[in-house]
C-alpha cells in the first residue's frame, strides 16, 4: 500500500489523458512536488527498449526480468507471461520509491478502486464512467457536460484549473 495520495485520470482511448498529463505534470514540478506516474496499456507485448538493442536483445534470449541502468536513470522491465490478468495497482505501487514522491498520477486503472479524475470530450459522443463508478471525484471536460452532476466539473483546457483542484483534495490534506 502507499501513505501518499494517488490520482488517477480515467477516460475512453482517444480521449485526451496523456495530453492533459503532459500540461499538469510540469504544473505540478514547477511547484517542487515530486510526481510518479503509472500508465497502463492495453498493448500486451510493449517495450520500452528497441530491437537490436542489448537489453532487448538479452530480454528475448530469456531474461524475465531485465534492468537497464545509467547515471541518470534506470528501467525494469519483467516479463510476467500471458497467462495472468492485468496486473492490479496495488501490486505495481512498491515498484515506485515513495519515499521520493509527493504524489502519484495514475493513466487508467478505471476498474481500480483509487480516486479518479473521469476526462470527457462530449463532441466524442462517448459515456461516462460515472455514477456507476463512486471513486470518479470530478470530470475534466472540454465543453459544458450534456448531464447533471455534483461532481466538480473542470476545464480541461486550464490545467492550472486541475492542479489547483489537485492540491485542495489531496495535497493539503495530506500533509
Amino acid at each position: 500500500m502507499t501513505t501518499i495520495p494517488i490520482l488517477s485520470f480515467v477516460a475512453y482511448s482517444g480521449t485526451g489523458k496523456t495530453t492533459l498529463l503532459l500540461k499538469i505534470i510540469p504544473l505540478l514540478k514547477a511547484k517542487g512536488l515530486r510526481i510518479g506516474m503509472i500508465k497502463h496499456t492495453h498493448h500486451q507485448k510493449f517495450d520500452v527498449d528497441h530491437p537490436g538493442k542489448d537489453s532487448y536483445r538479452l530480454r528475448h534470449a530469456g531474461a524475465e526480468q531485465m534492468l537497464v541502468a545509467s547515471r541518470s536513470r534506470w528501467a525494469l522491465m519483467v516479463d510476467i507471461g500471458e497467462k495472468y490478468d492485468e496486473p492490479p495497482l496495488e501490486q505495481l505501487l512498491p515498484h515506485l520509491d515513495q519515499d521520493k514522491l509527493d504524489l502519484i498520477l495514475v493513466e487508467g486503472f478505471k476498474h481500480e478502486p483509487f480516486p479518479k479524475i473521469e476526462v470527457h470530450r462530449p463532441s466524442l459522443e462517448q459515456g461516462f464512467f460515472f455514477p456507476d463508478d463512486e471513486t470518479v471525484i470530478a470530470i475534466a471536460s472540454d465543453e459544458p457536460l450534456e448531464i447533471t452532476t455534483d461532481l466538480p466539473v473542470l476545464d480541461m483546457n486550464q490545467p492550472a484549473q486541475i492542479v489547483a483542484f489537485i492540491e485542495e483534495r489531496f495535497l493539503r490534506h495530506s500533509s
